[in-house]
């Protein structure tokens, strides 16, 4: 499905949603871009001695609402479209989760599978160089993304501080416990999607004791298997997929051996008691409550008439093609969507903001329970909007995050 662009499919989203809320053409067309790209070429050292350059971006979409928010990517194969669309996801899904941010993203096109943890850090420093003047607490947080960690993220921290003699740790976010990171930020994203399938199962009459599969099981995948039954009180993992293969069986998994057979092995596969099933099938089994964690594109036009999930979760970015949208929505299946369903990441991200600023820290308790009303809050405000405009979730919930930034534009007197 390489076909869509997703920085074209983000812009056809907010034209959706700027037709639904009437949006004068102005507001629209500011809405469509971001406001500030930067692209840099960055020397850096390499361990055999040879200096390599290596080319990064930094788009800070809208800051209306507050500093632009967003991780920081290092790909093979990162592209300025992806990096905009994934930048204009951040600016809705922050404004759905009415945090007081904005939204960015970052990337450098390198390939990190190949690298030392010495090239990686030079890699990070050079990046935060070409950055510096344009990142900051109350200008646009970093945070980690594809093929980054906290480690990354202390690198660069240290970097920035360095660069202007400071002291200010909330300028990164998702760093370790021991230089400003918060408890409860590792299983953020997928305790915020769970926290969103507790409450569409009260709102649909789904049992939340019933069956569930995940596709994909990397860090999001995992903890939706674990936290699935602490916040639901129960429910049973029958399927589960990774890049290697899938497994089922229809008396369930267990999550915790699960998790700790991936972690030894590098693959789901091969885990006792379970049998083999192809990868895509995951998708397509009869259950209650189905989590896409892994690729975008994942739900398409060739196979969304096989999926049957009550409920499907998005816990990965853009996992449903614009055109599967509408024929899940057609047949009555409920889909939460990504800006909503992951965004329990972000939301944790911005309480380490908060803890940084004022040097005082928040116990892991207090943290998931400010993180349940801020998720269950959006959760309904989406399911309003579903009601109120007659449209599919995915739509209701840009419409809510467009409107929101849309009206912060509007008051400071940008349209």
């Amino acid at each position: 499905m390489s076909s869509y662009n997703s920085f074209e499919v983000e812009q056809q989203q907010v034209l959706e949603a700027a037709k639904i809320l009437n949006l004068d053409k102005a507001t629209c067309e500011l809405l469509l871009w971001p406001q500030r790209e930067f692209k840099f070429t960055m020397p850096v050292k390499m361990d055999n001695g040879e200096v390599k350059m290596f080319h990064g971006y930094r788009i800070q979409y809208n800051y209306a609402r507050g500093p632009a928010k967003g991780g920081i990517r290092f790909h093979p194969d990162e592209t300025v479209d992806t990096i905009r669309a994934l930048a204009g996801w951040m600016t809705w899904k922050t404004a759905v989760l009415d945090l007081p941010l904005g939204g960015g993203k970052g990337g450098v096109v390198c390939d990190p599978r190949n690298m030392s943890d010495r090239e990686l850090e030079n890699i990070s420093r050079a990046y935060v160089r070409a950055v510096a003047q344009y990142i900051g607490v109350d200008k646009d947080v970093p945070a980690p993304d594809v093929y980054t960690n906290p480690q990354t993220m202390a690198w660069m921290m240290d970097e920035y501080e360095t660069i202007l003699n400071v002291h200010q740790p909330g300028v990164m976010t998702d760093k370790p416990m021991q230089i400003g990171g918060t408890e409860g930020r590792r299983d953020a994203t997928a305790r915020g999607g769970v926290i969103c399938v507790r409450e569409a199962c009260k709102v649909l009459g789904v049992d939340p004791h019933g069956t569930f599969a995940i596709q994909g099981f990397g860090n999001a995948g995992q903890r939706a298997a674990l936290v699935h039954q602490e916040l639901l009180g129960g429910g049973k993992l029958i399927a589960v997929c990774d890049s290697r293969g899938g497994i089922h069986n229809p008396d369930g998994l267990n999550p915790k051996d699960l998790v700790m057979h991936k972690l030894k092995t590098g693959s789901v596969v091969g885990f006792p008691g379970s049998n083999p099933i192809a990868r895509d099938s995951v998708l397509e089994l009869d259950v209650q409550v189905l989590y896409p964690a892994a690729l975008e594109n994942s739900i398409n036009q060739n196979n969304v008439s096989a999926i049957k999930a009550r409920v499907i979760c998005e816990l990965a970015n853009g996992p449903t093609t614009p055109d599967a949208d509408i024929i899940l929505h057609k047949k009555g299946l409920h889909v939460i969507p990504d800006i909503l369903a992951s965004a329990g990441g972000v939301t944790v991200s911005y309480f380490e903001m908060v803890q940084d600023k004022y040097s005082f820290f928040w116990n892991e308790k207090v943290v998931h329970t400010r993180l349940d009303e801020k998720i269950s809050k959006a959760y309904h405000t989406v399911q309003e909007a579903i009601k109120e405009k007659k449209v599919h979730p995915r739509l209701a919930a840009m419409v809510v995050g467009v409107a929101r930034v849309a009206e912060a534009c509007k008051l400071r007197g940008w349209v």
